[in-house]
């Protein structure tokens, strides 16, 4: 009898041990998911313009064939990656993060400037179906090379926030991130693709006026909502960007611009509350994305007219 009694408290020792190991993955998974929401919109954001202009019986797949390449990304290739990184050069993380939010600021600048100035790449606004035969080819290719960059940056936002856990069960909350950020997200992507489709659909099946008009209104009002999604990425990218520039500046021992904003947004907090404190340290972070961005934007454009002038020199030497 006193074995199984034995026995018993054993099975109940196991029960609440895998209790709390799933509370803990949870957490884990709730924690890396919020800090990577900023990237995640930019990524929503992104990709519905891939699929720009396709015949609508290939949007759908389309998009399916970029989820499989996300979720080839982040668990084949990103993920054994961070976890070999993180076993054997963990101090390399807070210059991955560093580099991280720089290119997540310098694509929030890039886009904005851009913006400003009116200027666009060239076949920025080409529909894919005018672009040739083997265009769809090329757009899930340059999607999911883009989604590579995008989803390191998650994975890593991520993982710096359960850095602190044991091997495996970092290993099961940033499998089980990767997993849920690309079903989200893409998931959502085929959502917005589609629903000028369904608002078609609806105003010219629609049995009842209401639902006609219904419909008409989701047709006139999806570009516009594209564009709100376009901007919210962007601002997500300046605010995500500079915050992570901020706090890994200040780890690696440049503590002045985030002591700076610090010093700023405590007395709003006093006096506000911590709403408008959150709310005043999210733009005191955007700014400073942007402007580590324009810097990045300066740096890389000068770079471009040097090697451009210097290839152009040999081209003509030849």
């Amino acid at each position: 009898m006193s074995g199984l009694v034995a026995l018993l408290d054993d099975v109940a020792a196991l029960a609440r041990l895998a209790a709390a190991s799933t509370d803990d993955v949870a957490a884990g998974v709730g924690r890396a998911s919020a800090k990577a929401a900023g990237v995640v919109i930019d990524d929503a954001a992104v990709t519905p313009q891939y699929v720009t202009g396709v015949d609508p019986k290939r949007e759908l797949p389309m998009i399916w064939r970029i989820t499989k390449g996300s979720l080839r990304n982040k668990i084949l290739i990103i993920l054994p990656a961070l976890l070999l990184l993180s076993w054997l050069a963990p101090w390399i993380l807070p210059w991955l993060l560093l580099a991280g939010g720089t290119y997540l600021a310098y694509e929030g600048a890039h886009k904005v400037w851009h913006k400003i100035t009116g200027h666009h790449e060239e076949h920025e606004d080409e529909p894919a179906v005018e672009q040739g035969a083997d265009a769809e080819d090329k757009v899930v290719k340059g999607a999911i090379t883009t989604d590579f960059i995008l989803s390191c940056e998650i994975m890593v936002i991520s993982m710096n926030e359960v850095a602190d856990q044991g091997f495996w069960l970092k290993a099961i909350i940033l499998f089980i991130v990767a997993i849920a950020i690309t079903v989200g997200v893409y998931g959502t992507v085929a959502l917005i693709v589609k629903m000028d489709d369904i608002g078609l659909h609806m105003l010219r099946n629609g049995r009842t006026d209401g639902g006609r008009r219904f419909g008409a209104g989701l047709v006139k009002a999806m570009p516009h909502v594209l564009k709100v999604i376009t901007l919210i990425g962007t601002v997500a990218m300046l605010w995500v960007g500079g915050h992570i520039v901020l706090v890994e500046l200040d780890a690696l021992g440049w503590h002045a611009p985030y002591g700076l904003l610090h010093s700023i947004t405590e007395p709003i907090v006093h006096a506000a509350g911590a709403v408008v404190g959150w709310l005043a340290d999210t733009l005191g972070s955007a700014i400073v994305g942007f402007l580590w961005g324009s810097l990045v934007v300066g740096i890389v454009t000068v770079a471009g007219r040097m090697f451009g002038k210097k290839d152009q020199q040999a081209h003509a030497a030849h």
